[in-house]
């Protein structure tokens, strides 16, 4: 089961190209990737490039890749496509490839993507990759997508996205902790003498309310979001001729 993400970006192609396809760019936004560099190549040739992800603070995983696109189509459209693959016997994921597509649509732009890849360690990888890893995978990549819409339709840059984001997190498990906590006060009214009875009734409301909020509220315009994105394709999809260009290359 291939993931596939799509998000509506109000901005100019040309920028959206700009900070998809340039390394500096790619890994500000994308929470996937913590290094990407692009290796030596020759004129004509696809691209090679080296990724790297740290899972933990003490722990980084690597791999390398070739990518290849399409930037002046018919249609005006564009395509960008990669396989991937890591060596590290650390990570789940084997090797992989995946395409970005990029479709003009009245002010704006449909930025989507369509990947999958192989996960190692046998049995134990593959239900460790369906149950945790996949979803995760889906939601980083979504998250990282609106985070990359904020920061060309707001002018909010990657890393005020992910403070903004933090916050939010912050202020929702807190809420979410109080709720919680006031759930439990139920025996502790009496304190209140005459108003008892009126707290006994709305204690249990406004804390239901409060937990409610904390999780199920929208998000601020100003937080990055994976609900924002759209998880599955509204029509049928293909993959782009290129990617299967890039099949015998490793």
């Amino acid at each position: 089961m291939g993931l596939y993400i799509e998000a509506r970006i109000r901005a100019d192609l040309e920028d959206l190209w700009a900070r998809t396809q340039d390394p500096a760019q790619h890994q500000r936004w994308d929470l996937r990737f913590t290094e990407i560099d692009h290796l030596p190549r020759a004129e004509g040739e696809p691209q090679r490039f080296r990724y790297a992800t740290r899972v933990l603070p003490f722990l980084t995983v690597a791999g390398t890749g070739v990518s290849a696109g399409e930037k002046e189509r018919p249609d005006g459209t564009r395509t960008s496509a990669l396989r991937f693959a890591s060596p590290h016997p650390l990570s789940l994921l084997a090797e992989g490839s995946g395409y970005w597509r990029y479709i003009p649509d009245g002010d704006g732009v449909r930025f989507l993507t369509g990947y999958d890849y192989r996960p190692r360690w046998g049995r134990f990888g593959a239900v460790a990759d369906r149950w945790l890893f996949r979803p995760l995978m889906g939601w980083a990549t979504a998250w990282s997508f609106d985070r990359l819409r904020l920061w060309l339709e707001r002018g909010i840059t990657p890393e005020r996205a992910l403070r903004n984001w933090l916050a939010e997190l912050a202020v929702r498990a807190l809420v979410l902790a109080l709720g919680c906590a006031g759930l439990g006060l139920e025996s502790a009214v009496h304190l209140f003498g005459a108003l008892a009875p009126a707290v006994a009734y709305l204690l249990p409301l406004l804390c239901a309310v409060a937990v409610a909020a904390a999780l199920f509220a929208a998000p601020l315009p100003t937080t990055p979001a994976s609900r924002r994105c759209l998880r599955r394709p509204p029509t049928r999809v293909h993959a782009p001729r290129v990617l299967r260009a890039l099949e015998n290359l490793r």
